[in-house]
């Protein structure tokens, strides 16, 4: 108890203000965190996106002594994808990593479908017939240990992707929030990457539309770990900053780390 109270007289006034208003009748400690959401007639996905694109998020889990031969199946997967003409213009790789830190036999590859579910189902039915993919599929279920898809939306107010081109790492934190939280997130972090654009480490924001629900990424770049240190100690110098994350800590349930590397055939670098 003492240890909450603690924490809770550090908060900023406004967020006290909130979280006090719960009635006397409801348990304190577990109603502590919990802020009222109107509800409204448009979906969280209009409300937080305003692009019809959606992309897909792998995440494969591959065996420790089969790394290489499992990234060939996936960079077969992308020259296959250029040789179909209606598929080439709708379907690209964004990124494609392999994780450093965190599950360290797990890569990540983020796809664009620009076109919207329309272009998914055509993508599913043409590789879905093609004998070639479904080799690669076979040759690939020999080497992964699991494998997880997601589709995802971009944030609206999160900066356009742009590839990089020199080396660097990526940090990827994923984020399960509780369940109608999306909007309040989003409205505390369009307010929020205002403090993290000044040296362009921001390189992606999405929320999840199918798999894992109420799942948020946010996906950051940097030259090494250490200028990763110095960018976060520099946004928790910004006045702002520790409130934006004071309003969006109690919306988590739970969140995880991954630094990666681009693998040779990744669009980003």
């Amino acid at each position: 108890m003492a240890n909450t109270l603690k924490f809770f007289n550090k908060l900023p006034q406004s967020l006290r203000s909130i979280t006090t208003s719960t009635p006397r009748n409801d348990a304190w400690l577990s109603k502590i965190f919990v802020r009222k959401i109107e509800p409204t007639k448009e979906s969280h996905s209009r409300m937080l996106s305003d692009k019809e694109i959606i992309y897909a998020l792998q995440t494969h889990n591959f065996k420790p002594d089969s790394k290489i031969a499992y990234l060939n199946t996936i960079k077969q997967t992308v020259d296959l994808i250029k040789t179909q003409d209606s598929l080439a213009a709708a379907v690209q790789l964004v990124g494609s990593w392999t994780v450093n830190v965190g599950d360290q036999d797990q890569a990540l590859h983020l796809w664009k479908f620009t076109g919207g579910y329309e272009k998914i189902d055509l993508y599913n039915e043409i590789l879905n017939a093609s004998d070639d993919f479904k080799k690669i599929l076979e040759d690939q279920g020999k080497l992964v240990r699991s494998r997880h898809l997601q589709y995802l939306l971009a944030f609206s107010y999160w900066p356009q992707i742009q590839p990089r081109q020199s080396s660097n790492i990526y940090e990827i934190r994923s984020y399960a929030l509780k369940p109608g939280t999306m909007i309040e997130w989003g409205n505390n972090w369009a307010r929020a990457i205002n403090f993290r654009q000044n040296n362009d480490e921001a390189f992606a924001g999405f929320f999840s539309q199918i798999g894992r629900l109420y799942n948020v990424h946010h996906i950051w770049c940097y030259e090494d770990l250490n200028k990763r240190k110095e960018t976060r100690e520099s946004a928790w110098r910004s006045p702002g900053w520790d409130e934006c994350v004071a309003y969006t800590v109690p919306l988590i349930r739970e969140m995880h780390c991954r630094i990666m590397v681009p693998t040779e055939f990744s669009p980003t670098q």
